[in-house]
């Protein structure tokens, strides 16, 4: 029998019962054969049939085939029963059980089948009509119960109709709040989701350079809208002593420094935990106090925190000023469907003129009061907020109440020296209204404000001195953290045909103009004009709610009899209270002075993209996160929260970073990935500092303790770490030293005694660099880092997380020499879980069981053993680390948290932390003419290279 008819065979009896017996094919031909030549003999036949071997389908006419033929001679009725029972049973089955088809037409043979009697029925032959068409009624009738038709798609021109697309928006806005520039940067920048917003990353195109050369020397536009700012009410004494546990006077000024307490100049401070300096840091805010007015006491502050810090410092407020008690906002009615439908029927409705009827079969423009429902209101402000959920609080005792105005304010960021010359471009002061203006009832601010003869006394003199910013060349020229309130006019309105580059007007003015701007370069702008109508809650939600809609400011420039004049006279709605803030640029170091300098522009909510475009249209260059932070690295200041790893915000920030750069290190191909292990690097994706502070603190004291036994024995063993048998263990935590007078003195003793263009008075009172003197200065700072700033001194680009080493003697030979090639190198270490990661594969696909901790190369008998099997990933060091100072040829002394080439200063340029004892001990052992020269090893190189350590105050 051939293999095709035995599965055929087999497919047609795998559902006969067991009771039933077949013989084979074989056997039923020989009993056949046989019971056919007895046949003969009693019947006189002498011709025997041919014989038939095999399984053959169908009925034989001469009985072949394997079948009986005879007639049994008798029955047993018990054995027939059963046998004819099973069958009966079967054929029930395979006739109720489908097998294979679910439709009738494909229980036909295959060369009778066609695709069309799968929908219809009359193509199917007639004794099979009857049931495809019950079981179609069937399967129609379960479709209905179960099945729900699914709506049709709305066509693409639906989608874009602007109700649709704000609903499709607010629906997109639940999880990551959208800023209002949202939509323009979505379509140029690379979106990332961050903070709980949806901010651009960096833009698509390659401007990496052509951002540096704006913010030197021209402008560069940032959108910060995504930070927080919360409201502080309340009098100056009780606000202050509140306040004050926050901070600490040896970071620098408080929010009690005299300049920034009258308004007219903006702070910033690190703020603590209450009562808890210098441990504890939550991150660095700016701040900013309202002019004091007449004859109240009452002042009001606005402080201004990265998102990342605003879950941290919200509590630490509200328990400082005990501000406990939620203020519930009052609840704005929501008109139900019946209550709209009512009232657009009370309406009276408009006459339809002859030439607005629809024709029949055409198209009719949907109209304003043709629309089926309330516009769909676009979301300003937080989104993600209900409207039930406070944002105020208030205290009993002290009489303060703190508001959240988080997305209250638009704040963009113009960074470089032509900062003020596109804002004196762009903006223009407000007009003044006409006396029919001021005369008409009129539900708007400025009106109102126009009556005010003092306002617009002061409106006067702020437009003055905004006018004379145009007569500054640069923006560092202007004293850092000035304020200025201002009232502008519709930008929207002075829009150029095209774009234009704002350039600074610097002419020979009279000698009036010349004296005004040497008082405001010298003093800055006066208390009086620091004032805005921005500070008033109802004046932002005025200006707000009745801005022109670019519908309607078309319109009206539509009816212009010059096309591209200016709408006059001024709509009263496009009045704008806004708040210009300097941006000091940098004021650390002996280079680069004011470089980055700009102004802050803080708008009310709804006016983002009025504001966008026209200083777009002045040729500003847009940057996103990525530039933030290359302009932080240029300026040598910490960006936060990548440089804050004692702060909550810089923890979870490095545990972020260290899972996404470990896993794209995953997703490599193994032999494509760097190892690290031979490399001599334990942290590739993150630093442990805790780690760095407690083995140097170990060593200090080690130090300490061989010295007062033996101050004559020499120093036979290597500086490493050793175990701690007594049970002492350092304390914990680290910090970052912050304390000027600490930083200055670190700072004169990492400078080289001739170093030439050194601010006179930095550091002269300094004391020498002694032993005693580094005791007393660690006796404060044992467990301790300090920021310092890296610049090689030969070729090579510093990379995140590159180690800070401490050269030795032999290593500081090879500065003078010219070859390339002499750098220092790190021998190659051996890879020991190279063998316990495949020995691990193979473990898992076998069932064996887990490691031991034997397996574990630097493990030491006195730990505990290993219970669960770490996560070993081939070329990474698994936890716990060894011991970091004396892994490599070379101490670690920290590592580099941001590292590039610097455009600025030509050379690779590198920021990070270095333990304060590990830097005390390198400076007391080099000499004075390489005092503060260091090694950095990128992690995936064997190469070392010189660096100058700087710590810039």
């Amino acid at each position: 029998m051939s293999a095709s008819k035995v599965k055929m065979r087999d497919r047609k009896m795998k559902n006969q019962p067991a009771s039933v017996q077949y013989s084979s094919p074989s056997a039923a031909a020989g009993s056949s054969s046989q019971n056919g030549r007895q046949e003969a003999k009693d019947s006189g036949w002498q011709r025997n049939p041919p014989p038939r071997t095999g399984w053959v389908r169908g009925y034989q006419r001469d009985g072949g085939g394997g079948y009986m033929t005879e007639m049994p001679k008798y029955i047993t009725a018990g054995a027939f029963a059963r046998s004819r029972a099973a069958e009966v049973k079967a054929m029930l089955k395979a006739v109720t059980k489908r097998t294979g088809s679910n439709h009738v037409f494909q229980a036909l043979p295959k060369h009778m089948r066609r695709r069309a009697m799968s929908h219809n029925t009359k193509r199917l032959p007639r004794r099979l009509r009857d049931v495809a068409s019950k079981m179609r009624e069937k399967s129609l009738q379960a479709g209905s119960k179960k099945k729900k038709e699914l709506a049709k798609s709305k066509s693409r021109k639906a989608r874009r109709r602007h109700g649709n697309l704000l609903l499709e928006f607010n629906r997109r806005q639940r999880k990551n709040i959208w800023l209002e520039t949202h939509i323009w940067h979505a379509k140029r920048f690379h979106m990332v989701k961050k903070w709980g917003y949806c901010l651009g990353d960096r833009p698509t195109c390659k401007c990496y350079r052509p951002c540096y050369r704006a913010m030197s020397s021209h402008c560069l536009l940032l959108d910060i809208s995504y930070y927080c700012c919360i409201e502080l009410r309340g009098e100056e004494d009780t606000l202050l002593t509140a306040l004050s546990q926050l901070t600490s006077k040896e970071t620098g000024p408080t929010f009690a420094a005299a300049l920034c307490l009258s308004g007219c100049r903006q702070g910033s401070v690190t703020v603590y935990r209450a009562g808890q300096y210098p441990s504890h840091p939550l991150g660095p805010v700016t701040f900013l106090w309202r002019p004091r007015a007449e004859g109240s006491a009452s002042r009001q502050l606005w402080i201004w925190a990265h998102p990342a810090l605003k879950q941290d410092l919200l509590p630490e407020l509200q328990r400082v000023c005990e501000c406990f008690e939620a203020v519930v906002p009052p609840v704005i009615p929501v008109a139900t469907p019946a209550e709209s439908a009512s009232t657009l029927e009370s309406e009276p409705k408009p006459e339809v003129s002859p030439k607005a009827k629809v024709t029949p079969g055409g198209k009719r423009k949907r109209s304003r009061v043709d629309a089926g429902g309330p516009p769909a209101k676009k979301i300003l402000g937080d989104g993600t907020r209900s409207p039930d959920t406070p944002v105020t609080w208030k205290s009993s005792s002290s009489g303060i109440v703190i508001n959240d105005l988080t997305m209250e304010m638009v704040r963009y960021r113009l960074v470089g020296p032509q900062s003020h010359s596109v804002l004196t471009e762009t903006l223009e002061a407000a007009t003044d209204c006409d006396e029919a203006g001021q005369s008409q009832a009129s539900s708007l601010w400025w009106p109102q404000h126009c009556r005010d003869e003092r306002k617009m006394n002061l409106h006067q003199q702020q437009a003055e001195v905004f006018n004379t910013l145009k007569g500054i060349y640069s923006s560092g020229e202007v004293p850092p953290g000035t304020v200025l309130g201002l009232t502008v006019d519709d930008p929207r309105l002075t829009l150029p045909a095209k774009k234009v580059k704002a350039m600074p007007s610097v002419n020979q003015s009279q000698e009036a103009d010349e004296e005004k701007r040497r008082q405001l370069m010298l003093q800055g702008v006066p208390q009086l004009c620091s004032q805005s109508c921005l500070w008033e809650q109802s004046v932002r939600d005025n200006v707000t709610e009745n801005k022109i809609s670019e519908q309607e400011l078309n319109r009206m420039r539509s009816e212009l009899l010059v096309p591209g004049s200016r709408l006059s006279p001024t709509p009263l709605q496009g009045r704008i209270p806004i708040l210009l803030v300097h941006q000091p640029g940098k004021q650390v170091g002996n280079d680069m002075s004011s470089w980055g300098a700009g102004w802050d522009l803080l708008l009310p909510k709804g006016w983002g993209m009025a504001f966008w475009v026209p200083l777009v249209y002045r040729g500003v260059r847009i940057a996103g996160l990525h530039m933030s932070l290359k302009r932080s690295q240029n300026q040598g200041a910490p960006h936060f929260p990548h440089d804050y790893p004692d702060c909550p915000a810089g923890i979870r920030f490095q545990e972020e970073q260290e899972a996404e750069l470990l896993d794209k290190f995953k997703r490599r191909p193994p032999a494509k990935r760097t190892n690290y292990i031979k490399h001599g690097c334990l942290a590739p994706f993150r630093c442990p500092w805790q780690q760095l502070v407690e083995e140097w603190e170990l060593l200090t004291r080690q130090r300490g303790d061989g010295q007062a036994r033996s101050t004559t024995k020499p120093k036979e063993e290597e500086m490493t770490p050793q175990p701690d048998h007594a049970g002492t263990k350092p304390q914990s935590g680290f910090t970052v030293v912050r304390s000027r007078k600490s930083l200055r003195l670190l700072s004169a003793w990492c400078k080289l005694p001739t170093s030439r263009g050194q601010r006179p008075g930095r550091g002269g009172g300094a004391p020498p660099l002694q032993q005693s003197a580094a005791d007393a200065f660690l006796a404060s700072h044992r467990m301790s880092v300090a920021w310092v700033r890296l610049s090689l001194l030969s070729k090579g680009k510093p990379e995140l997380h590159a180690m800070v080493c401490a050269p030795t003697p032999e290593d500081l030979k090879l500065l003078g020499k010219r070859d390339a090639g002499t750098c220092p190198q790190e021998p190659p270490h051996r890879d020991d879980f190279k063998s316990k990661t495949r020995r691990r594969k193979k473990s898992s696909k076998t069932g064996a069981g887990p490691l031991q901790s034997s397996d574990y190369p630097g493990t030491e008998a006195s730990e505990p053993s290993v219970d669960a099997e770490p996560d070993l990933v081939l070329g990474v060091w698994p936890d716990p680390l060894p011991s970091i100072t004396s892994h490599c040829s070379r101490v670690t002394l920290g590592w580099v948290t941001e590292g590039d080439f610097s455009l600025s200063a030509g050379c690779g340029e590198a920021l990070g932390f270095v333990s304060v004892a590990g830097l005390l001990n390198t400076l007391l052992s080099q000499p004075e003419e390489h005092r503060g020269k260091v090694l950095l090893r990128n992690p995936s190189s064997l190469h070392y290279r010189f660096a100058q350590i700087n710590i810039e105050v």
